[in-house]
C-alpha cells in the first residue's frame, strides 16, 4: 500500500485529496505547511509527495530542495501558478511532474499512478564511483582527484537519470520528460548545453566522454568506462 504526503494550505483541497485518495486504498498524511511536511516525511517516508508551491512559511520550492538533500521520493507539485518560469524552477529544483491548478481528479489520479509505477523500478542508488569522481547521491557532493565539484539541480537530475539506468540508451525524449516534465520532448538543444557542462565538469576529456555517451539521433548512455 502506498503512502501519499499531501501538502496544502488549503482545507478544502485537503480534505478532498485525502478523501479520494483513502478511498482508493491509500494511505495519506496531509500537512498545510511546508515545516510540517518536512517532519512528516522524515517520520513516515512516503512514496510521492503532492506539493503546493504557494505555502505560508517556507516555499514550496525549499521543501523540494531540503527533501533532495536527503531523499529521492518522488515530488508532484500541484500549483495554481502556471508560468513556464514556475514550472521550470520546481523541475529544476527537483521536482518530477507539475499539474496546475484547477485540475481533474481523474488527471491528478493518473499522474500518480505514473509517477508510483516509474518510481517502484527504480532501484535506489546511493553513490557512484569511478577513477575520476565520486557521487554521492544523498548528500549532493561530487568529488574528483582535483577537489569538489559543484553541479546544478538540473545537472544532477540528468546524471541520476543516466546513473540510474547504466549501460542503457536513454532516449532524448525520454529524458526530457524524466527532467523537465511531460510537456517536453522535442528541446533537445536543452540536453546538448547541459550534457556539454557536465563531460566539462566530472570529464577526463570532455572532448572523447568515458562516461557520459552520446548516441546521434538517439539518446544518452551512461558508463563506468571500464
Amino acid at each position: 500500500m502506498s503512502r501519499i504526503l499531501c501538502v496544502d494550505d488549503e482545507p478544502n483541497l485537503r480534505r478532498t485529496l485525502a478523501a479520494n485518495l483513502r478511498a482508493r486504498g491509500y494511505e495519506v498524511d496531509v500537512a498545510e505547511t511546508g515545516e510540517i511536511a518536512l517532519e512528516l516525511a522524515r517520520q513516515s517516508v512516503p512514496d510521492v509527495v503532492l506539493l503546493d508551491l504557494g505555502l505560508p512559511g517556507i516555499s514550496g520550492l525549499e521543501v523540494i530542495r531540503s527533501l533532495r538533500r536527503w531523499t529521492n521520493v518522488p515530488v508532484v507539485v500541484l500549483s495554481a501558478r502556471d508560468d513556464e518560469s514556475d514550472k521550470i524552477a520546481a523541475l529544476d529544483a527537483g521536482a518530477d511532474d507539475y499539474v496546475s491548478k484547477p485540475f481533474g481528479m481523474g488527471e491528478l489520479l493518473a499522474r500518480l499512478r505514473a509517477t508510483l509505477r516509474r518510481s517502484s523500478v527504480v532501484e535506489e542508488i546511493r553513490s557512484v564511483e569511478t577513477p575520476d569522481f565520486a557521487l554521492d547521491f544523498v548528500t549532493n557532493k561530487v568529488t574528483t582527484p582535483h577537489g569538489d565539484v559543484k553541479l546544478t539541480p538540473t545537472e544532477w537530475h540528468i546524471i541520476e537519470v543516466l546513473v540510474r539506468n547504466e549501460g542503457r540508451l536513454v532516449p532524448g525524449r525520454a529524458l526530457l520528460q524524466a527532467v523537465w516534465g511531460p510537456e517536453y520532448g522535442n528541446e533537445t538543444n536543452y540536453l546538448r548545453v547541459h550534457m556539454a557542462h557536465i563531460r566539462r565538469k566530472l570529464e577526463p576529456e570532455p572532448g572523447k566522454p568515458r562516461y557520459f555517451h552520446t548516441e546521434p539521433g538517439m539518446g544518452y548512455r551512461f558508463s563506468h568506462g571500464y
